[in-house]
């Protein structure tokens, strides 16, 4: 990854649709995800998030404050997130890692009552789940039975 760029979260707003769009993953990474343009609805509730290195996306998610939190965490002040992918072609520049780094500071300034994020990680996906342990997250033990297997509840306590 260029030193250069300035890696930084944003909320999501239509500006991005375009780069958005053009998002591609391979076969073996889209079965773990969603693209971005199937998730850019905001509602009070939901939160698509797009990682960008200088202006450009580069990466994108989702927060969810939702009912469906309470699928991974008993704890009300949680928040879910879903949907992390980043742009095929800027695979493996670190972007991840960077984003998912930047994801405690974030959440503290534009989610201040939050003080958990919970996620689930298919058990094959052993690249996401070595990702999210790098940054903070942790294996809570709890299994979840997803769309393609079983996935693996991890959280990252803020604060």
């Amino acid at each position: 990854m260029n030193s250069q760029k300035q890696i930084r979260l944003k909320r999501y707003t239509a500006e991005f649709n375009e780069k958005l769009g053009e998002f591609e993953l391979p076969a073996e990474q889209e079965q773990f995800t969603a693209m971005p343009i199937e998730m850019l609805e905001v509602t009070e509730e939901r939160h698509p998030i797009v990682i960008l290195s200088d202006w450009e996306p580069v990466g994108f998610f989702v927060l969810h404050s939702s009912e469906r939190v309470k699928e991974y965490s008993d704890n009300p002040k949680a928040m879910l997130l879903t949907a992390l992918s980043i742009n095929y072609a800027q695979q493996g520049k670190g972007y991840a890692n960077k984003g998912m780094s930047l994801l405690r500071d974030f959440i503290t300034q534009e989610f201040p009552n939050c003080n958990e994020v919970v996620l689930a990680v298919n058990h094959k996906n052993i690249p996401a789940q070595k990702l999210y342990e790098k940054v903070g997250f942790t294996d809570t033990y709890r299994r979840k039975i997803g769309r393609i297997g079983e996935q693996y509840i991890y959280s990252l306590t803020l604060g």
